[in-house]
């Protein structure tokens, strides 16, 4: 069942950094009972807003924020880590390397490392958007299926019991 509640907790989940889709498809899907197609829709729409989001306060706030020390300390620890992560593919692949970094649903990438990474690494805004709709697509559809499969082979355990 779809209610406002509903849709405001994925919303909820899909924006805290570290669990991103990784987190609300399998909630909407295994908790909620949603359906998967709507699921995979609501979480990868919101996480494709909060990546903008996050890449456009990079670009105009970002100055203002490192004038507090505490805060550019804590900036340069993230960049060296995420320099270190993404520079790599977009050297090598360019949007398509920032997309696959999105897409891969694994701790340390998802669409803030990816937004800080093409921040960091100059990429220009609109090369931004398209990586980060293909990224989270990729993401989206990769947990969906895996919650899917897993819940699927869950259920047939159970059933053979």
């Amino acid at each position: 069942m779809i209610s406002v509640a509903n849709v405001l907790q994925l919303i909820a989940i899909t924006f805290l950094p570290f669990l991103e889709l990784r987190a609300s498809i399998p909630y909407a899907i295994l908790k909620l009972k949603m359906d998967a197609s709507i699921s995979f829709f609501i979480c990868s729409v919101s996480n494709i807003i909060i990546g903008e989001i996050v890449y456009f306060s990079l670009l105009f706030f970002l100055p203002y924020v490192l004038k507090i020390k505490i805060m550019d300390r804590i900036y340069q620890r993230c960049v060296l880590k995420i320099q270190d992560k993404a520079h790599h593919y977009v050297e090598k692949y360019g949007t398509i390397g920032i997309a696959v970094f999105i897409g891969i649903p694994l701790p340390g990438s998802g669409v803030y490392s990816g937004a800080l990474a093409a921040f960091l690494l100059g990429v220009k805004s609109r090369q931004f958007l398209i990586a980060n709709i293909v990224g989270v697509t990729i993401a989206g559809i990769l947990v969906t299926l895996i919650v899917l499969s897993g819940n699927s082979a869950y259920a047939l355990f159970l059933k053979s019991m």
